[in-house]
């Protein structure tokens, strides 16, 4: 079985299993990441099991937003992506918060019947089996800057678990960096070296205050990420990280913080 197939185990959580859900929106393009560029609806769930010192989506993460966290059943969810896509297949963006959480394995199921396609970001702290049913797979390990603590063995639970179950390829895995300083990006090339055959992406950290802005991009602080971009750049260029990709947080520098995009 591929990661591209139906698995008829997952079947009880279509019934059963709630996901919170903090929001659904798109079609839209992925802003970051390895898929950057690529159209999407994102389901963004509420919860997570970080705080990073600069969260920028605290709205599916500080527990004082629970009461918006609606419990939707994979159903319901699919409903709602479809009406986004018009009835089109479409990649959908697995957010959060952090949807490790959530009990995604029926959702997956039932939309890959209709030839949907799934992708993941989770910092690598909770590994669960239904990983082997995406089609990608971003592992974000957070840095010393987000003031959180970094467990290697969960993140090899994690790839672990998504060649597991006898799914033979599984979803493609890369590993994403967000990087603010020196210390960042040396924590980025110690994880990497545990991981050498995983593709790599590094980011700049976008460090605005996170509260959405309705005038966009003007309520963040693009010539800062810019010039943490830069310096990026020069970092692995001058390193000789050949086979690293660098890349911008997109849709910040067009959209800001604002939801929805």
């Amino acid at each position: 079985m591929s990661g591209t197939e139906l698995a008829p185990e997952l079947e009880p959580e279509l019934v059963t299993d709630k996901i919170r859900i903090s929001e659904i929106f798109g079609p839209t393009v992925q802003g970051e990441g390895a898929l950057i560029g690529m159209p999407t609806v994102f389901v963004r769930t509420g919860g997570c099991d970080f705080r990073c010192s600069w969260c920028d989506t605290l709205y599916a993460v500080d527990p004082a937003f629970r009461a918006d966290w609606k419990p939707h059943t994979a159903a319901e969810v699919m409903a709602r992506v479809r009406t986004l896509s018009g009835g089109k297949p479409i990649l959908v963006t697995l957010s959060g918060g952090n949807p490790a959480i959530q009990p995604m394995g029926g959702l997956i199921a039932l939309g890959k019947r209709d030839g949907f396609t799934f992708a993941i970001e989770t910092q690598g702290s909770i590994a669960r089996d239904w990983f082997a049913h995406l089609d990608y797979l971003t592992l974000s390990p957070k840095p010393p800057s987000s003031s959180t603590d970094f467990a290697p063995d969960a993140l090899a639970a994690c790839i672990t678990a998504a060649h597991a179950n006898g799914v033979l390829d599984g979803p493609v895995i890369t590993l994403k960096f967000p990087v603010r300083d020196d210390a960042d990006l040396m924590f980025a090339d110690h994880v990497r070296k545990l991981h050498p055959d995983i593709p790599v992406c590094l980011q700049p950290v976008n460090t605005t205050p996170v509260e959405p802005h309705p005038d966009g991009a003007n309520g963040v602080d693009i010539a800062g990420l810019t010039e943490r971009y830069r310096w990026l750049v020069d970092q692995v260029s001058e390193r000789g990280w050949f086979n690293i990709r660098v890349l911008p947080q997109w849709h910040v520098h067009v959209w800001g913080n604002l939801r929805g995009m």
